[in-house]
């Protein structure tokens, strides 16, 4: 696209403003909105691009590393940002790769006050650095956007399959879920203080996106959650669908459990991310160093493993395999599997180089 408001056609109400800044229709820019100052003087920015299209259409935010150590959605907005389609598109795509940039500095889920930043939405001008981010957020970001996606992974430690987590309630926000083509749909509570939260307050339908470990890129995550954006354009109609691939809809989970550790020790694990087990099947071991005692972990119900601990050494109450019930196991046991086979089938056909 051209940047230069000399070959823009259109009204002025398709004019974008963000900040102290206008991207008007056939454009796109990277902005930078301040945010703080370091102790050093140093100014720290929030790095914002926008793609306004030529025609009016729907404005979606995309937003990655709110938690600062959630590195996988900053790979995902780049390859996004990357492509060829964007010059076609109808409305304003807002992607904002880095949200918590102090977080993202430091390797940190958290602020360097310790908050974490989705639990501090919608956010105050006068409130704790966390809350003024927030705040700085949801003005210039999702007050100006009609959907958004948000970008997450599991915690430190740990990995989720990817998964949709959405109000089954929000009609709206169900369907795009379904559009998303995750293999899992989790109906999930909001949270007091969330992003998704704050934006269902203002009427803006959003997804959760959970895929992947934190700190680490994940190849079928990345490339899950790219498609995944792109069909959910698709279906909102900012871009062109097609008619012969209709994005595959994921399994809505009735219900998910974690699995603790009984006791601390070294957790030997028997199954993977994705794997279908059964009731009381064994998931794992927990010993002693020695080998002396061995506690087995057996599954609490029939399911699907969608996250599970990375870390081997575990203390007594840790969370270690997160399990998703349905109404049919085995239907959604075919349908993760045939996630992961098309998933690969189309890493390997893609002409971007696969993260290893």
């Amino acid at each position: 696209m051209d940047d230069s408001k000399d070959t823009v056609e259109g009204a002025a109400a398709d004019e974008f403003k963000i900040g102290t800044e206008t991207v008007y229709p056939g454009t796109r820019r990277t902005i930078d909105l301040p945010v703080a100052l370091l102790h050093t003087h140093t100014p720290i920015t929030m790095p914002v691009h926008v793609v306004n299209g030529r025609r009016p259409g729907p404005k979606m935010f995309v937003s990655a590393a709110v938690h600062g150590d959630e590195i996988n959605g900053v790979e995902i907005i780049r390859r996004l940002l990357n492509r060829s389609d964007l010059k076609r598109i109808r409305g304003t795509l807002v992607v904002v790769p880095i949200v918590n940039v102090f977080g993202f500095l430091q390797h940190s889920r958290y602020l360097p006050d310790r908050r974490d930043l989705n639990r501090s939405f919608p956010g105050s001008e006068r409130g704790s650095l966390a809350a003024r981010l927030a705040g700085l957020f949801m003005k210039e970001i999702v007050s100006r956007c009609t959907h958004g996606i948000d970008l997450h992974t599991a915690a430190v430690h740990r990995t989720n399959l990817p998964q949709i987590r959405v109000d089954l309630e929000n009609t709206q926000a169900y369907a795009l879920a379904k559009a998303f083509g995750a293999p899992v749909i989790i109906n999930a509570d909001l949270r007091e203080g969330s992003l998704r939260e704050a934006a269902v307050a203002r009427k803006i339908p959003m997804l959760l996106y959970e895929a992947g470990e934190a700190l680490r890129f994940d190849e079928l995550a990345i490339s899950a959650g790219l498609r995944g954006i792109v069909n959910v354009m698709r279906e909102i109609g900012m871009l062109v669908r097609r008619r012969k691939r209709a994005p595959g809809r994921g399994i809505v989970a009735k219900s998910t459990v974690w699995v603790r550790a009984p006791e601390s020790g070294i957790l030997r694990a028997m199954v993977a991310l994705g794997a279908r087990v059964k009731k009381d099947a064994a998931l794992g071991v927990v010993s002693d160093p020695f080998g002396e005692r061995d506690t087995e972990i057996r599954a609490p119900a029939a399911g699907i493993v969608i996250g599970r601990a990375m870390i081997p050494l575990v203390n007594e109450g840790e969370a270690l395999f997160h399990i998703a019930r349905f109404k049919d196991v085995d239907k959604a046991a075919d349908h993760v599997e045939n996630f992961r086979a098309k998933q690969e089938r189309e890493i390997e056909s893609s002409s971007e180089p696969s993260i290893v």
